[in-house]
């Protein structure tokens, strides 16, 4: 388990714009909308040759009647029960608040170590503000600006000054697959995660878009080990009236690019719209591994065979082309076949790795190009001599050498396709066909 820092504090302190500066990026979804992050963000951090792991919280919030904010602060105390060091983030140009001392209370029980970070102070007289701060109990306030980055390095060397030695277990892993659990708003993508992982790390409500930022967890239980990644629902560009919600759209697209298998997540009780086939397109042209969730089955009043054949029928006919994928039926609230889902991923993703030997793909696609060749073309004729795949691909990619290799069209590329994938199972990954000149 790697070393973990907590930020917290109250709203519109400038969290999410901090915890974007020390790691790097633009993870973290910043607006001046309070309450803008629901869940927790992580992201990792390299300073001085050491690694550690930081989360972004939202904004502590009391006495409120924002269904969000009683989630926020349960996700709170939750970060600081996980953390090695808390960052306590405050507004420097604000001076100490109520809620400020509300949270510093909490923190000084918390027995971890807990720096205290005066932020915003290039605002104006910000750094006369800062003296207030000791008031808190919480040692020496660090001044930074999170906007842009002055103090940022001192902050950096507290944090590994604070930071407990790392063990033999916190070095990075790589080559673990990541799996992406998308769709339509209020499909039940956080509520299969935490059914996953039994515990309520992901905020779930029955709101739609609950989920803004894009949520990673890493998973090794019962001998798997991959990565959950728990995305925003992706809504219609014209019902995507908030900067807030746009911004978590894009993040959406990003997991998605940034996947190997996607768990596409479809509402059993309002079938199949058109946001899936949208979505199942942008799955597609990132080539990304996918499996088809039927969610909420338990919700449906016929579950006969009859009725998810039914089911999956629609689904490929929308989806055609394209058609060689797992459909599972499953409940997240009953964790009716949820493992499933995770084992049929991990099919999927071992397909996309599988190399098939040179020899056993020669001996079985031309004697399939010998039964039914290229068809001709203004009197010539396309002759493929040898096939081949290439070992380092991000999908399984086939090359067919040929002498007029511009004569073969996508309806017989397919074909080379489809008998590729009757020999052998690629389920649930994409094919790329090359045609290239012998």
């Amino acid at each position: 388990m790697s070393r973990l820092v907590a930020i917290v504090g109250r709203p519109n302190v400038g969290k999410s714009t901090l915890f974007n500066r020390l790691t790097q990026t633009r993870s973290a979804i910043v607006d001046d909308t309070a309450g803008t992050t629901r869940d927790r963000q992580y992201g990792m951090v390299d300073w001085c040759g050491q690694e550690f792991s930081i989360v972004d919280t939202g904004g502590w919030v009391v006495n409120s009647e924002d269904i969000f904010e009683g989630e926020i602060n349960k996700q709170v105390h939750i970060a600081i029960e996980e953390a090695d060091v808390i960052l306590f983030v405050v507004d420097a140009s604000n001076g100490v608040t109520d809620l400020d001392d509300q949270v510093a209370a909490i923190l000084r029980r918390s027995k971890k170590p807990v720096i205290l970070v005066a932020n915003k102070e290039d605002k104006g007289d910000a750094r006369f503000n800062v003296p207030e701060f000791y008031s808190l109990g919480l040692g020496d306030p660090v001044e930074v600006s999170s906007a842009n980055g002055s103090g940022t390095g001192e902050l950096l060397d507290q944090i590994i000054a604070d930071m407990p030695e790392p063990s033999e277990d916190d070095k990075p892993e790589e080559n673990v697959a990541k799996f992406a659990i998308v769709g339509r708003p209020n499909a039940g993508k956080s509520s299969l995660i935490n059914a996953f992982i039994g515990e309520e790390r992901h905020i779930v409500t029955d709101i739609a878009g609950t989920t803004r930022d894009s949520i990673y967890h890493r998973y090794n239980k019962f001998g798997f080990d991959f990565y959950l990644v728990d995305t925003a629902g992706i809504r219609k560009k014209q019902k995507v009236n908030e900067d807030i919600e746009y911004y978590s759209v894009i993040r959406s697209i990003r997991s998605i690019e940034a996947s190997d298998v996607c768990i596409l997540m479809i509402d059993a009780t309002r079938g199949i719209e058109g946001q899936d086939a949208s979505i199942f397109s942008l799955i597609q042209r990132n080539r990304k591994g996918l499996v088809v969730c039927v969610n909420k089955w338990d919700l449906v009043a016929d579950k006969s065979v009859t009725a998810q054949k039914h089911f999956e029928d629609a689904i490929r006919n929308k989806f055609a082309p394209f058609t060689d994928f797992p459909i599972l039926f499953t409940s997240a609230v009953t964790k009716q076949r949820i493992f499933k889902v995770l084992e049929t991923a991990i099919e999927v993703y071992n397909n996309r790795k599988r190399i098939i030997p040179t020899s056993q793909l020669n001996t079985y696609m031309l004697e399939q190009i010998a039964v039914t060749p290229p068809p001709s073309n203004k009197g010539k004729f396309v002759k493929i001599k040898y096939v081949t795949m290439l070992k380092e691909s991000v999908i399984p990619t086939f090359i067919f050498f040929c002498n007029l290799p511009q004569w073969v069209k996508e309806p017989y590329r397919r074909f080379l396709e489809n008998k590729i994938r009757e020999k052998w199972d690629f389920s649930g990954t994409p094919i790329a066909i090359f045609m290239r000149d012998k």
